[in-house]
C-alpha cells in the first residue's frame, strides 16, 4: 500500500530518485517475505496465470540487454543497452509487486482492507487535485515549480492525462461496490460519493483521453453488472447487485457532470474536445508519432529495438527536426511492438487474455464482495487499456503498478471462486 501511494505522490515516479526509492521499498518487502519464510520454515508462492507473461517480459528485457564486446563497442539486441537494462529493472520490480500482491491479498479480509485503502487514497488524491486546481500558482504541492501547461489539474502528476489514467482505474471499484449487496447501505453511499468526487477530479483535469476512457469504463461496468444481475436472477441465489446498474451509473454520471459544471471546468472541457483533436496532422502530433513508430517496428519486427530504447532510436525514424524530444509513442500497444517486436506484442496480448480470464471467473464468485471487486477491478483495467490507445500511462511506474495491483486483485477473486468450486466438488 505504501508503494502504491508513494509512486503516485512522487510525481508518478518518473524521476530517477523516485524510481530508486520505489525499488528500495520492494527490496525491503521481499526481504521481509524471505524472513517470514525462514522463521516459519515454509514458502508457498502463488503464481497467477498473468504472472507467466510478465516473467517472460522480464526475460525478454534481459536477453535484449546482454552486451558483447569491448573497447567502447558493444553488440546487443537492444539499440540502447543501458536504457534496456534500466527498463528491465523497473519491469522486474513491478513483476515482484504483482507477485507480492497476489500472495498477500489472498483472503477476503485482506482484499477488503486493500480495497478500502485504494478508495480512500483515490478520494484523497481527487480532493488534493481539486484544491490544487483552485489554488494553482505554477507549483506542484505548492512548492515545486512546474511550468508545464495543465500540470495544476493533474494532482501530483506532471501530465494531467496520467492523473486521469490513475483515476479511471480507481473509480469503477467504489462504484461496483455501491451496486453490490456485499456492503451496508451507509457504506454504499460513501462509495458512491467517493466515485463521484474522483470522477469530478478526472473530468476537471481536462484530459480528453481520460474522458473517453472513463466513459468506456462506466459503460463496461454497466453492461457487465447488468449481465451478472440477469444471470443471478436465473439462479437460486439472491442477486449480488441491489440496484439497477444502468440507473445508478447514470445517476453517478449526472452527479459528475453537475460537479464539473459547479467547479467551472465545463466550458474548458467542451473547448478541448471540440477544438483540440487527438491528431492534427502536424509533424509532431500523435498520428505522426504513430506512423514513425510503425516504421521503427517494421525495421525491427521480431524483438524490437529494446525495452526502454524508444527515445534513443526514435530520431532515426522520426520526421521531426530535433526541436522536440519524443520519449514515448503515445500508444502503449505501438510502444510494446516497437520496443519488443512481435514477441513483446504476443506477451502483452497473453497478459491481457490471462487477466480477463480471471475476471470472468472472479465475477462468478458466490461471494458478493468478491464478485463486485472483480467487476470493479476489471472495469478499471479495461478503462486504462482503452486510454493506452492514445497515451502512455503504462510507461509510468505508478500507473503500471496500480494496474498490476488490480490484476492481482482480480486474480485472487478468481482463485477464491476456484477454491470454492473445488471444495464443493469434493463434498459432492
Amino acid at each position: 500500500m505504501f508503494a502504491v501511494a508513494f509512486t503516485a505522490l512522487a510525481l508518478g515516479s518518473v524521476e530517477a530518485w523516485s524510481v530508486a526509492l520505489f525499488e528500495l521499498v520492494v527490496v525491503v518487502i521481499l526481504l521481509l517475505w524471505a524472513t517470514q519464510a525462514i522463521v516459519e520454515r515454509r514458502l508457498e508462492v502463488y503464481f497467477p496465470a498473468a504472472a507467466l507473461p510478465l516473467a517472460a517480459f522480464v526475460l525478454l528485457g534481459l536477453i535484449q540487454s546482454i552486451g558483447i564486446g569491448g573497447n567502447g563497442r558493444t553488440a546487443s539486441l537492444s539499440m540502447d543497452v543501458e536504457a534496456t537494462r534500466g527498463a528491465s529493472t523497473v519491469i522486474f520490480f513491478l513483476f515482484a509487486c504483482f507477485l507480492i500482491a497476489s500472495n498477500f491479498f489472498r483472503t477476503s479480509e485482506k482484499l477488503r482492507s486493500l480495497t478500502n485503502f485504494l478508495i480512500v487514497f483515490g478520494l484523497a488524491l481527487a480532493v488534493f487535485a481539486l484544491i490544487q486546481h483552485f489554488t494553482w500558482e505554477g507549483r506542484l504541492f505548492w512548492f515545486r515549480p512546474m511550468p508545464v501547461a495543465g500540470a495544476g489539474t493533474g494532482g501530483p502528476f506532471v501530465n494531467r492525462n496520467h492523473f486521469a489514467g490513475y483515476m479511471e482505474m480507481l473509480i469503477p471499484i467504489p462504484l461496483a461496490l455501491a451496486l453490490s449487496r456485499a456492503v451496508r447501505l451507509e457504506a454504499r453511499l460513501i462509495y458512491a460519493f467517493a466515485a463521484a468526487i474522483m470522477g469530478i477530479a478526472e473530468l476537471a483535469s481536462l484530459s480528453r483521453g481520460g474522458l473517453v476512457s472513463l466513459a468506456f469504463g462506466l459503460l463496461f461496468l454497466a453492461i457487465m453488472s447488468a449481465r451478472l444481475k440477469r444471470d443471478d436472477s436465473h439462479s437460486v441465489k439472491r442477486s449480488s447487485f441491489i440496484f439497477q446498474p444502468a440507473l445508478l451509473i447514470g445517476a453517478m454520471a449526472a452527479a459528475i457532470v453537475a460537479g464539473v459544471v459547479w467547479v467551472g471546468a465545463d466550458l474548458d472541457i467542451m473547448r478541448r474536445v471540440a477544438n483540440d483533436p487527438l491528431t492534427t496532422g502536424a509533424v509532431m502530433d500523435r498520428q505522426a508519432v504513430w506512423e514513425d513508430t510503425l516504421k521503427m517496428f517494421s525495421a525491427h519486427p521480431i524483438l524490437g529495438v529494446g525495452l526502454g530504447a524508444f527515445e534513443t532510436v526514435y530520431p532515426i525514424y522520426g520526421r521531426g527536426n530535433g526541436t522536440f524530444v519524443i520519449q514515448f509513442a503515445h500508444n502503449d500497444y505501438l510502444q510494446v511492438l516497437a520496443d519488443g517486436g512481435i514477441v513483446g506484442g504476443a506477451l502483452a496480448l497473453w497478459f491481457i487474455i490471462a487477466v480477463f480470464r480471471d475476471f470472468a471467473h472472479g465475477t462468478k464468485s458466490r461471494d458478493p464482495f468478491l464478485s463486485a471487486l472483480a467487476l470493479g477491478g476489471g472495469a478499471g483495467i479495461a478503462a486504462i487499456l482503452v486510454h493506452s490507445l492514445f497515451d502512455f500511462n503504462l510507461q509510468l511506474p505508478s500507473n503500471a503498478l496500480l494496474c498490476l495491483v488490480l490484476a492481482a486483485v482480480v486474480a485472487n477473486t478468481a482463485k477464491g471462486e476456484e477454491q470454492r468450486a473445488k471444495s464443493k466438488g469434493r463434498r459432492e
